[in-house]
């Protein structure tokens, strides 16, 4: 009896069993349901929708040549009276009176009518700028060559109340005046021209909001 453990302790540890690698996939491996196919069903590739296109419609409407060539017009009245202050210039410079000689002939008959800056200011007052029958534009811009060309009354108003003479101080501050004011009517008057060209509205200073509160 006294052999038996001495017996246990002469023999070798036993190891813990470790199934091999094999024998675990095996053993982990699902098995297939009775029911169900093994066999795999190949699903058909969906393609991505093609990009929406985006049209984005411009539209474009001009201001009808009528109404550009009746706004351009309509700043003639201002030109023509504004001309006058422009003499010191012209004696002065006399190419610029060169550059304007292609308007001589309409500015001559201009003052040919008797009465004519007074004919011209009110039909285009009555006939353009208060004619609902136009377009806004229209009236708008002959309302704002009307607003000009009551500022241009303004200096010759002062005139007749300071009479400056002929020489002096006052003489001086005459003419400045005159170019400035004669520089100020061509500036705006070409800038109103190309604008109505291009169909755009022209904003005079001094002259729009006043011509904005007469529509």
């Amino acid at each position: 009896m006294a052999s038996i453990p001495l017996l246990g302790l002469s023999l070798p540890p036993r190891k813990p069993f470790a199934p091999s690698a094999a024998a675990t996939a095996i053993l982990t491996a699902r098995s297939p349901h009775p029911l169900r196919s093994t066999a795999t069903i190949p699903l058909p590739l969906r393609r991505p929708p093609p990009p929406r296109r985006t049209t984005i419609s411009m539209s474009y409407n001009p201001t009808p040549a009528a109404d550009r060539l009746i706004s351009a017009a309509s700043y003639l009245l201002p030109l023509f009276n504004g001309l006058q202050y422009g003499r010191f210039l012209f004696s002065q410079y006399p190419f610029l009176a060169v550059a304007f000689e292609p308007i001589f002939p309409l500015l001559s008959l201009y003052r040919s009518i008797p009465y004519g800056s007074f004919v011209a200011f009110f039909a285009l007052y009555l006939a353009v700028a208060r004619n609902p029958r136009l377009s806004r534009y229209t009236r708008f811009n002959a309302m704002q060559a009307v607003v000009l060309d009551v500022l241009l009354s303004l200096p010759q108003i002062l005139l007749r109340i300071f009479n400056p003479g002929r020489a002096g101080l006052g003489y001086k501050i005459m003419v400045m005046g005159h170019n400035v004011v004669f520089v100020f009517i061509v500036a705006c008057f070409f800038y109103s021209l190309g604008c109505c060209i291009l169909g755009r509205t022209p904003y005079l200073p001094l002259v729009a909001e006043a011509s904005e509160r007469q529509l």
